[in-house]
């Protein structure tokens, strides 16, 4: 393509509870409406996160014509943010990120006819909302995501269990003293995320930059998982829709990568219990294979969308 169309803007957003106007804010890659290709809407993790670390999903405009849409959810980046409720786990719920995807598909005027990319938390919401069976949905992306909290848990202990004897120990003394602010636990969580989180380095700017609003702005992160994503103390540490995976209906293909935080145990799940699926492992990533493997990532999900 010999020039990319961006579009940035905001979607208002009316949030009962919220005590202010929200906003959602957005970037469009590529044309809208598309005369052939539905448009790709992509979740980003955290929760709390921003959509940098997966900006580069616009190769799938660049290359192949998909029109792609990137949002920070509510309470980060460019979007709304609510520091005032912090800790508040009744305003912080999935439903809330549901309702917020349905509002910013009526927004766009795309609920008839588009595809959904979740990684990470993001792929927790879609695959929530894809459990709703909503209007308009095609095919389903699941990146890098845990069918539920005990599992996912369990992975990273399990992962815990690989580190070397003096980080262990940094992490299970700071975690039972409560004092994961600690520049040692900070360090210990930093040599995890090495092996587990993103294995190149440097990191890519555009996964610090998502960090950095995650720092700037803990309120969502804080209240839904807690210190950090391998130590859970927030509202989703009981999570699961593994009973509901049933009810999904759209076509899905599941990612992870081999050293990734959501180990096969994680996944499973969803392949077992989802009835049109697929899995594709990234054999050199851990958990941001958009990143770690780009072009394969987008051959991956571009052939999956156009089959």
């Amino acid at each position: 393509m010999s020039s990319l169309k961006v579009r940035e803007a905001e979607a208002d957003f009316n949030v009962p509870g919220a005590g202010k106007p929200c906003k959602t804010w957005y970037k469009v890659y590529g044309t809208l409406p598309h005369p052939h290709n539905p448009p790709l809407v992509v979740l980003h993790g955290g929760p709390g996160s921003t959509h940098e670390p997966l900006d580069i999903l616009s190769d799938l405009t660049r290359l192949f014509d998909v029109p792609v849409i990137v949002y920070d959810q509510l309470g980060n980046g460019r979007s709304t943010h609510l520091p005032e409720k912090n800790g508040d786990a009744n305003f912080w719920t999935v439903q809330l990120f549901v309702d917020e995807l349905h509002n910013l598909l009526n927004h766009l005027n795309i609920h008839d006819n588009y595809n959904v990319l979740g990684q990470s938390w993001g792929g927790m919401l879609a695959s929530e909302f894809a459990t709703r069976q909503p209007k308009g949905l095609g095919k389903l992306v699941i990146a890098d995501s845990p069918a539920s909290m005990a599992l996912w848990v369990k992975a990273a202990n399990e992962l815990r269990k690989e580190l070397p004897k003096e980080v262990q120990d940094a992490l299970n003394k700071h975690e039972a003293a409560d004092t994961t602010t600690d520049p040692e636990y900070i360090a210990a969580t930093n040599e995890f995320h090495r092996r587990h989180f993103c294995r190149l380095d440097p990191m890519p700017q555009s996964l610090l930059d998502g960090l950095a609003w995650m720092e700037k702005d803990r309120t969502v992160h804080s209240t839904m998982i807690g210190p950090n994503g391998f130590y859970i103390t927030g509202s989703l540490r009981t999570w699961s829709v593994v009973d509901r995976l049933h009810n999904i209906q759209a076509t899905t293909l599941l990612i992870n990568g081999r050293y990734d935080e959501a180990q096969d145990m994680v996944v499973e799940p969803f392949f077992q219990r989802i009835p049109k699926v697929r899995w594709v492992q990234f054999a050199d990533s851990a958990h941001v294979p958009q990143l770690e493997e780009t072009e394969r990532f987008m051959q991956v999900v571009w052939a999956f969308l156009r089959g």
